[in-house]
């Protein structure tokens, strides 16, 4: 697995991580807004108050006006436009309610707002879409703080190189976000991806690194179980901690900064060995989740001809429940769409 370590001031070995408590460190909160638009190396430091970036600027500034009129406690994020991963500038997620609008331009944000956020419709305009699998969320707003422009990209590239090593490219996604507030917790990511009961969740976590990743893919995303070392917190109301799988890595705080970065190196090192090394089968993952990590051609060719993992098992079974909600969420909305229309 690749990563950065040549910035010690700045990167996954940098003198500050592990020495905080990250548990409580998000503020509650009930919907996320995230707002696709340009890439994350064109953002200015502010790029909600740029005059040169006119759609976050006015996104930000109705919410602002408008924030006593939301129902929800909102959260409003940017983050990068990909047409490769089929994300266009204007392009808006909402979570939980995993629905999905295209075509915001400043000209509509105002009517946005409107339906869709303050009076809970669908947007007059626009057509929803319901969204499936889980996403994932890490800032890389280097123009904002070194820390996560230094740490959100290798955590992208790694991200995107074991979901394809598992085959499941299909069913989560991986996207450069802003500032989330935290920057020293850096690499911060959130997660929005079924729970066990089939409901989106939202989880913070700080201090990732390129080790975490399988973890977090097999633990969280397949099973539903949090990373508690790397916990900060989560959408819905503020709580101090969460029930999470009973890792065997060390908690926050057990070592001195060193001897973290010392253990970061030298798992990384580790890490980066193993994988060259040619593997048959399945690997036995975390908490027994077959995690299938083939470094070579052959072996990835294998998962494809049917030799799956349980790792996709888990996620299509778990998707079922999420399946139910959806098609529920999604024929509530297309009703209400036709009718609203109709009315008008």
């Amino acid at each position: 697995m690749a990563s950065d370590n040549s910035s010690t001031d700045t990167g996954f070995t940098r003198p500050e991580m592990y020495t905080e408590k990250l548990a409580g460190t998000v503020d509650a909160y009930d919907r996320h807004v995230f707002l696709y638009y340009k890439n994350h190396l064109s953002w200015p430091p502010r790029v909600e108050a740029s005059d040169d970036h006119p759609l976050p600027k006015l996104v930000a500034d109705t919410f602002k006006a408008r924030k006593n009129d939301l129902a929800l406690k909102t959260k409003i994020t940017v983050c990068e436009a990909s047409e490769e991963d089929g994300f266009s500038d204007g392009d808006v997620l909402i979570f939980p309610e995993m629905v999905k609008y295209r075509g915001l331009v400043e000209s509509n944000v105002e009517s946005f707002f409107e339906d869709v956020l303050v009076n809970d419709k669908p947007w007059a305009i626009g057509v929803p879409e319901v969204l499936t699998g889980s996403h994932v969320y890490v800032c890389a707003h280097g123009s904002r703080d070194v820390r996560c422009g230094t740490c959100g990209p290798v955590l992208i590239k790694n991200f995107n190189e074991e979901i394809e090593l598992r085959g499941l490219k299909d069913q989560i996604s991986v996207t450069a976000c802003s500032h989330l507030g935290g920057h020293k917790y850096a690499g911060n990511i959130i997660i929005y991806s079924p729970g066990p009961d089939g409901k989106t969740m939202g989880h913070w976590y700080g201090y990732v690194t390129p080790n975490d990743i399988p973890d977090l893919l097999d633990q969280h995303i397949a099973k539903g179980e949090v990373i508690q070392r790397l916990w900060r917190g989560q959408m819905g109301p503020s709580v101090p901690e969460v029930k999470g799988a009973n890792d065997q890595k060390l908690a926050n705080g057990n070592l001195a900064n060193g001897e973290h970065a010392n253990k970061i190196e030298k798992n990384i090192e580790s890490n980066s060995l193993s994988r060259e090394e040619n593997v048959t089968g399945c690997c036995q993952g975390v908490n027994g989740v077959s995690c299938c990590s083939f470094p070579n051609p052959a072996k990835r060719d294998e998962i494809k001809e049917g030799k799956s993992c349980k790792i996709r098992s888990l996620l299509k079974e778990r998707d079922v429940l999420t399946a139910v909600g959806v098609l529920g969420a999604g024929a509530a909305v297309a009703v209400a769409y036709k009718l609203y229309r109709r009315s008008g």
